[in-house]
């Protein structure tokens, strides 16, 4: 069955599909490379928006380049800790921001790209590198790079298979007219146990064309959000099979004229993690009766980690996980966070949904009955 009409064929299709795509671009690099000049400039808070960083972010940050931290235009810290000796990818880098933190987290046997289409923020975000990287990091060469390239052709960028551990982006996902296939190439670049970590700008329905096709709300991440349950469901069509919630924040739309076209659309910032584990993520949560312990090995969090929003452990203190959180924590050594945790059981006994009740037998009816007021 095909989707096209009787008068439309496959070749037109691809090529109208280009051109909007390149009109896309076209507009987001006019207004942040043009219009924009820093923040301040933004008639939205949805490049702005997010938690509050992490104190050891805050530290860093505090040496980086003034230049590069005034056309960040980020929507939230999409930036985990606990990293040191790992190869970083940012998607749509811009001046840089997220870059420099990552080089500095990373150490100097980690290592950090970033992807950028827009030539004045890649010449900010180039400027400084060598100079932070060897002269305020003390490393021997800079340890981070800047490669022009649009997100969704991470390939004709040059980045390889399996050649990241982590991905991050700030902000910038919703500025792309092709989201499927920035999922598919993050994905693709990512090694086994690797993870896509990052904040963008999602809605609590999907949008009218008139606002999709509205180039001043497109810069300003608010056209190309997405339906947030859109999201998951291509999120998992491209492999990450169960995506978590770390953070969400509201976003609040200022300007009249967007909130008189907007309606009654409500926006927020999310936080999401995407693990590639293959194989091991479920489309729910199962029970294994398996146990995650943290370490307390990860600097900034010494007593406790959060995965996500449902999700905190304490240092040293044993908790009962489903099947999907014990493989991003590390089941068998394949998450990028095996390091930090240790996971008791395995996956040979099956008790069902996890979460679900005990079944009533004679020894559970009687505890119940003990307790009942009745």
């Amino acid at each position: 069955m095909s989707c096209c009409g009787p008068n439309t064929s496959l070749s037109n299709g691809k090529k109208e599909e280009k051109n909007d795509q390149n009109g896309v671009h076209a507009s987001v690099q006019e207004y942040y490379g043009k219009v924009l000049k820093s923040s301040k400039d933004l008639k939205t808070s949805a490049c702005t928006a997010g938690g509050r960083p992490h104190p050891l972010l805050i530290q860093l940050m505090g040496r980086i380049p003034a230049e590069v931290l005034d056309k960040f235009y980020g929507c939230g810290a999409p930036l985990p800790l606990g990293i040191e000796g790992l190869r970083v990818l940012d998607l749509g880098s811009g001046s840089g921001r997220d870059c420099y933190l990552a080089a500095a987290l990373v150490g100097e046997a980690g290592s950090v790209t970033g992807v950028d289409m827009t030539a004045e923020q890649l010449e900010v975000a180039r400027r400084h590198a060598s100079e932070y990287c060897q002269g305020t990091l003390g490393y021997k060469a800079a340890n981070m790079r800047f490669v022009e390239g649009h997100i969704e052709l991470l390939d004709r960028a040059g980045i390889q298979d399996k050649s990241v551990d982590i991905v991050i982006s700030n902000c910038v996902v919703n500025l792309s007219p092709d989201k499927p296939r920035v999922l598919q190439q993050a994905y693709r670049v990512l090694a086994p146990g690797g993870e896509m970590y990052f904040s963008d700008v999602y809605c609590d329905r999907r949008l009218p064309q008139e606002v999709q096709k509205d180039e001043a709300m497109w810069g300003e991440c608010v056209s190309g959000a997405l339906y947030v349950q859109d999201f998951e469901r291509i999120a998992c069509a491209a492999g990450f099979e169960y995506p978590v919630v770390l953070h969400k924040a509201p976003i609040e739309i200022n300007d009249p004229d967007m909130r008189a076209l907007l309606g009654n659309a409500r926006f927020c910032s999310i936080t999401y993690r995407l693990f590639k584990l293959p194989g091991l993520l479920e489309s729910a949560c199962e029970d294994y009766g398996q146990v995650a312990v943290y370490k307390g090995t990860i600097e900034g969090h010494e007593h406790s980690y959060t995965l996500d929003d449902k999700h905190t452990l304490e240092k040293g203190r044993p908790m009962l996980v489903c099947g999907n959180t014990a493989a991003m924590l590390g089941e068998g050594s394949v998450s990028h966070l095996a390091r930090h945790f240790q996971i008791v059981g395995d996956r040979s006994t099956h008790f069902g949904a996890f979460g679900k009740p005990l079944p009533e037998t004679e020894d559970t009816l009687s505890v119940k009955m003990a307790g009942s007021c009745c």
